[in-house]
């Protein structure tokens, strides 16, 4: 038996990427498993979001894991869809164990530069639906008594980079809203912590909004032009981290042996957190 049978997890921003690898492990532990994803593109964010083929793929892989799934199309920006979601998981499954919230978009600019309509998409997709997900999913979790939740924080929600002014705002509003709402669920049982990933290779760092924000003396660059600079954001030599290295840190803080970790961010981003100023 895993260590997460019988509980059921819900993963926000579960039809690629980090929110993919997640799935599967928490599936391979025995946890049944409710996948959220909005599987639409947006016009303020360059480039391509999830799409409903992506959700279901990852249901598939993760019905194979002999577990319960549900695939949901929900955009956690919306606190009404957040709702409806998990009235529909409670529904469904009759409890709810884990939120990841892992859903998230990059937009970029400077603050001289940054176009509203990217930074009200970046807030209201990295800040807005997290602060959703867990009013969503809080008051089950009360009355059952106990929770975990593991939000997608960013190394760039510890310190800064230039032309990155929504999605630096939105990843620290993200530290402090773990922080604050630890404290306001630890007298239910419930532990709220986060992850600070580096550059993973995920669709989002693979994009040319963020090639545009690292080097805008490019016209058009590609992966070959920004990958040094992405090595000397870690101190280690890699360019990007795996979804699975992060995962790895979510399965610790959700497991059974961390039951007083709470308010925490792990960082998982090969040694920038050395240079980091939160």
């Amino acid at each position: 038996m895993g260590f997460l049978e019988g509980q059921v997890v819900v993963v926000t921003g579960g039809a690629r990427g980090q929110g993919r690898s997640h799935a599967l492990a928490v599936a391979e532990q025995g946890a049944d498993v409710v996948l959220l994803d909005r599987c639409t593109d947006v016009p303020a964010i360059e480039y391509r979001q999830a799409t409903e083929t992506d959700l279901r793929e990852t249901e598939d892989l993760v019905r194979r894991r002999g577990v319960r799934v549900l695939g949901l199309v929900c955009d956690v920006g919306d606190h009404e869809q957040a709702l409806s979601a998990v009235d529909t998981v409670v529904d469904r499954f009759g409890r709810l164990d884990v939120l990841l919230a892992n859903a998230g978009v990059y937009g970029g600019g400077s603050i001289q530069d940054a176009d509203a309509a990217v930074w009200d998409e970046v807030i209201a997709s990295n800040l807005t639906g997290v602060f959703n997900s867990l009013r969503a999913a809080g008051p089950q979790m009360i009355e059952q008594g106990y929770g975990r939740v593991v939000v997608t924080a960013s190394n760039q929600g510890r310190t800064a980079v230039p032309g990155s002014v929504p999605y630096v705002a939105s990843k620290w509003g993200v530290i402090g809203l773990v922080k604050a709402a630890a404290q306001d669920l630890a007298p239910f049982g419930i532990n709220v912590n986060g992850v600070a990933p580096g550059n993973t290779s995920t669709p989002m760092v693979h994009n040319p909004a963020l090639y545009g924000a690292m080097r805008p003396d490019l016209a058009n660059p590609v992966w070959d032009d920004v990958a040094p600079a992405l090595m000397e954001h870690h101190l280690q030599p890699i360019a990007l981290l795996e979804p699975e290295e992060i995962t790895a840190a979510v399965m610790f803080l959700i497991g059974p042996h961390t039951p007083h970790i709470t308010g925490t961010i792990l960082d998982v981003n090969a040694g920038t957190a050395a240079r980091a100023t939160a």
